[in-house]
């Protein structure tokens, strides 16, 4: 059944849109009310408004919630629209909330904890079932620490990339000095081959016109 809420209502009403803005509501309220933080576990809150002078409280989400209390034992739904009116430790004409008991789902009106309070909280379902749970059952989970932001992880991918071109032009830089140095010796090489062949080639003249020399005094002999 489609929860409507009466404009004259909606008058008095705080009206927080959004997720964000409707889950810090939510838990303000549990804990002005002394009621355990992780009670109302809604995803994707569309609408939250509570008006303070009567305690009415309703929520909208985008889909209901199936949740299930490992502490308590126990699955319960939260339909896409919830009501109820707050007030201290209690939340009462609750509309919108089912337990499951054995095999059947059994709608809530009311929820509390003991006043003295002795560490339990009764849930009371229509037809009279009545069942009490600890109270830290139902308190929310210490939230995990965030990842990482995105933007470091790009930083740090940019700055080992720029680490890696580094090291990759030193080594290109090595290989051309390498290179290059090879080159020189090889022109150095080569020249001092040549100088050897030119030295051998002026002996060989040298030797030639000592042998004519000698056959022409031989001749005039």
């Amino acid at each position: 059944m489609t929860l409507t809420i009466p404009e004259e209502v909606r008058a008095k009403a705080e009206i927080y849109v959004g997720d964000a803005a409707g889950q810090e509501k939510t838990r303000f309220l549990l804990q002005e009310t002394g009621l355990p933080s992780g009670l109302l576990p809604l995803r994707d809150i569309i609408e939250c408004g509570y008006v303070e002078e009567t305690g009415f409280v309703w929520l909208k989400q985008r889909r209901k919630v199936d949740h299930y209390f490992a502490k308590a034992g126990r699955h319960v739904s939260y339909g896409v629209e919830v009501s109820a009116v707050a007030e201290k430790g209690r939340l009462k004409k609750i509309t919108g909330v089912k337990a499951k008991e054995m095999l059947i789902w059994v709608t809530l009106h009311e929820i509390a904890v003991d006043d003295p309070p002795t560490g339990k909280l009764v849930c009371k379902a229509i037809g009279g079932i009545s069942r009490s749970f600890p109270v830290e059952a139902f308190e929310a989970e210490h939230p995990v620490p965030p990842p990482p932001a995105a933007d470091d992880k790009t930083a740090a991918g940019d700055n080992k990339e720029a680490v890696a071109a580094a090291e990759g032009e030193k080594k290109v830089e090595g290989a051309k000095e390498t290179a290059a140095g090879g080159e020189e010796e090889e022109e150095e090489g080569g020249g001092a081959a040549a100088a050897a062949i030119d030295g051998v080639e002026e002996n060989m003249k040298e030797m030639s016109t000592e042998v004519v020399q000698a056959e022409a005094v031989a001749a005039k002999n």
